[in-house]
């Protein structure tokens, strides 16, 4: 099987790499002649570490990060108030990442390169899909480069503005604010990179100039209100508005800049025949919340094993579970963005619906675990008695088979969960603290390959 995948974003390298690990041949292109330098999506929520856990880049990407940092808070010029965008929250047996990480999204996509490359693949820059066809057994697709592409399946992973997305037809729906304008980007500022940074006026502090430190870069991501004037996304127009702030910040050299406008959109259709589309070609998000990048990983894990199984009914769960949690997803970060533009001072908290670990494919209303639930983790004992977790038997990309009352049969990636003092037939696994047990309170429990529950027997 081949996949082809047109953008090279994170959506599109977390695919290229779920599909590379399980022997997949794929292609991954981008019109970009050169790599992106900018932070954008800087924020890392919890269940996309389980993710890059899985992926095998999660030590790289908190090795490179940090932690929500706490805010200053300056009105008129004055300090006022430390505040943070969430409590921090100590790791429990079932959720080992339990807080956000902040990492350029830039760092991150090289994280995620290095990662690819140890497959095999490389993103081919300057390489632009510039046509497709498909027929009942794949899709041909030409490239700007001149090459005329065979693949078994097509990706779409190239952004709000897709030509895949276009080219199928598929209608984005939502609307884009002309009334409302910010600067974003990222620049060098003398602050103290240990905090984040708010500077408004004492007359209305809900509105004002965020400056988040970007770590091991020495910038800060800043993003500020723009008036209906025109004006050019330069360091320039930010210091000007940061003066009006009396924030008494000096700029130095800015490495990336954009004008953003709220742009909250949702495509029809996921999928057409063998065309898939994921992140930004499927959803657009405001930045309230730091949903976006997230989603779109998410997009990509939830698809890979399902084209490398190839079957149907598997093929088209994909738009059924993954625009359900899209156009979710979109709401909270649509009614934080209402609550910030309504000078709302509680804007910034987050909750835990942005934490995403409660996203679920479930189907029914049944009280505790329950088929499509994301599978908690939780410390257990090999046969060797060295201590692992459940998420160490889930990683890679297989599905992963738990027998709590029983032997476990003489086949890969199965393990009967024992209490101390138990033997069973076949691979087992100790949980001498009894997490395991109580999370999933089960006879027999099969986790797929992207860590939700396919099968619970209770």
């Amino acid at each position: 099987m081949d996949v082809l995948i047109a953008g090279a974003g994170p959506a599109g390298l977390a695919l290229a790499i779920d599909l590379a690990r399980r022997g997949i041949g794929v292609r991954i292109v981008d019109k970009a002649t050169e790599f992106f330098r900018g932070s954008r999506g800087d924020g890392l929520q919890p269940r996309t570490l389980e993710v890059f856990d899985d992926l095998g880049v999660v030590d790289a990407v908190l090795a490179a990060g940090r932690e929500m940092p706490a805010f200053r808070v300056h009105l008129d010029g004055e300090y006022v108030m430390e505040r943070r965008m969430g409590e921090r929250r100590e790791p429990t047996p079932d959720v080992p990442y339990p807080n956000g990480w902040v990492l350029g999204q830039s760092q991150t996509e090289g994280i995620l390169r290095d990662r690819l490359v140890e497959f095999g693949v490389r993103v081919e820059l300057g390489a632009e899909l510039t046509g497709f066809t498909q027929d009942g057994t794949g899709v041909t697709a030409e490239l700007s480069t001149g090459e005329t592409v065979r693949a078994d399946y097509l990706v779409g992973a190239d952004g709000g503005r897709s030509f895949v997305r276009k080219a199928l037809g598929i209608e984005f729906e939502g609307v884009t604010d002309e009334s409302f304008r910010m600067l974003l980007g990222d620049v060098e500022a003398d602050l103290d990179p240990e905090f984040g940074y708010w500077f408004a006026r004492a007359a209305d502090p809900g509105s004002g100039v965020m400056m988040s430190p970007l770590p091991g870069i020495g910038l800060f991501q800043f993003g500020a209100p723009l008036g209906e004037a025109d004006a050019e996304p330069t360091a320039e127009t930010l210091q000007s508005i940061l003066d009006g702030l009396n924030a008494g910040v000096r700029l130095g050299k800015l490495a990336w800049s954009t004008v953003w406008r709220p742009n909250v959109r949702l495509a029809k259709r996921f999928r057409e025949g063998r065309v898939f589309l994921i992140g930004d070609a499927a959803h657009v998000h405001p930045p309230t919340g730091g949903q976006g990048l997230n989603t779109s990983v998410q997009d990509a894990y939830n698809l890979g094993w399902k084209l490398a199984d190839g079957s149907p009914e598997l093929l088209d769960s994909y738009e059924t579970e993954r625009r359900a949690v899209a156009e979710r997803v979109l709401g909270i970060s649509s009614e934080l963005l209402r609550r910030h533009l309504d000078g709302d001072e509680r804007a910034h908290e987050r909750g835990a619906d942005t934490q995403q670990l409660d996203i679920s494919y479930r189907v029914s209303d049944e009280p505790g675990l329950a088929v499509g639930d994301r599978a908690p983790d939780a410390p257990v004992l090999d046969d060797s008695g060295a201590k692992v977790r459940l998420f160490d038997l889930f990683r890679g990309p297989h599905a992963t088979r738990l027998i709590f009352d029983g032997d476990a049969p003489d086949e890969p990636h199965t393990y009967a969960v024992l209490r101390p003092g138990q033997s069973r037939a076949g691979k087992s696994v100790v949980d001498e603290e009894g997490h395991a047990f109580t999370a999933y309170d089960a006879k027999e429990v099969v986790v797929r390959p992207d860590g939700y529950v396919g099968v619970l027997i209770r």
